[in-house]
């Protein structure tokens, strides 16, 4: 064998440079070069799963975002619906609420029979007060009867029909001008009789107190149950300020309505009074 041979000369230089490689990677003396030489492949291959990652996101978002909004659209209609049911449940424990005191109101007066009625609209004049309730002649109520809530004195039935009756109430103007609707009253806690008065604003006073009579304000102010249109001891109010003039006969006073009745919702008609109609007796 012939060692100057250029082959083989070239062979065992290769054999001792793979020798010696391995020998260095194996001691780790090759990593920092390593870690140089695959640099550049390292960040090409990012470079393109970068773009091939927002390539990708670029394909899917039309129908990413068309699923977002749709389940948005649903998740939407969910909180309407909830909303809706939330209204509905608030109304009803409203009304379960309004229904339990209507019935202490009722043991409070357990001489009387009751039916209940909803509001259902409102004389749009501004010189009447007016309320109309679902309840009529089939359901056995009549012209008269009485109007209440749990709170007190709303009015009484002045116009019916079969499935629906006007009240008037003791705010109206007409309840001291038309014949038979006069409220009669006692102020408490001397019982002092006297007689209520609406107006075209819904404000309410007493007139015809007896001059000598002791009111101030503060005083409660119930119905007398005198002329027979009405039933006694139902609350009306309280005395807000009275009038006093040495040249008149008569104090007079403002009164608050205990009832609120722009929120009326519910009522009862006491439906076994009689009121007596008085309005053709003279003396």
């Amino acid at each position: 064998m012939n060692l100057r041979s250029p082959q083989l000369l070239r062979t065992i230089t290769i054999a001792v440079i793979t020798i010696g490689l391995v020998i260095l990677a194996l001691g780790g003396f090759l990593t920092p070069l390593s870690r140089y030489a695959l640099t550049p492949f390292i960040f090409a291959q990012t470079w393109l799963s970068d773009r091939f990652q927002a390539a990708q996101t670029l394909i899917g978002s039309p129908r990413d975002i068309t699923v977002l909004r749709q389940r948005n659209a649903e998740l939407e209609s969910e909180v309407a619906s909830l909303e809706s049911q939330v209204i509905k449940l608030q109304q009803q424990l409203s009304e379960y609420q309004i229904l339990a005191t209507l019935l202490d109101f009722a043991r409070a007066y357990p001489d009387y029979r009751y039916t209940t009625a909803s509001v259902i609209g409102r004389d749009p004049s501004p010189f009447k007060r007016y309320i109309q309730i679902n309840k009529g002649s089939e359901d056995g109520l009549r012209r008269g009867m009485p109007v209440v809530t749990e709170q007190g004195m709303v009015g009484r039935i002045s116009q019916i029909i079969a499935s629906a009756a006007l009240v008037q109430l003791i705010t109206d103007p007409g309840t001291s001008t038309e014949p038979g609707t006069t409220i009669n009253v006692k102020i408490e806690p001397e019982g002092t009789e006297a007689v209520l008065q609406g107006s075209i604003t819904g404000d309410v006073s007493i007139e015809f107190i007896p001059k000598d009579a002791d009111i101030e304000p503060g005083n409660l102010v119930l119905t007398s149950g005198l002329g027979g249109n009405l039933p006694p001891g139902i609350t009306i109010g309280q005395i807000t300020s009275v009038r006093s003039q040495i040249v008149e006969l008569f104090q007079s006073a403002t009164v608050q309505p205990i009832v609120d009745f722009t929120k009326l919702n519910i009522v009862l008609v006491i439906t076994n009074f009689e009121p007596s109609d008085t309005s053709q007796i003279t003396p």
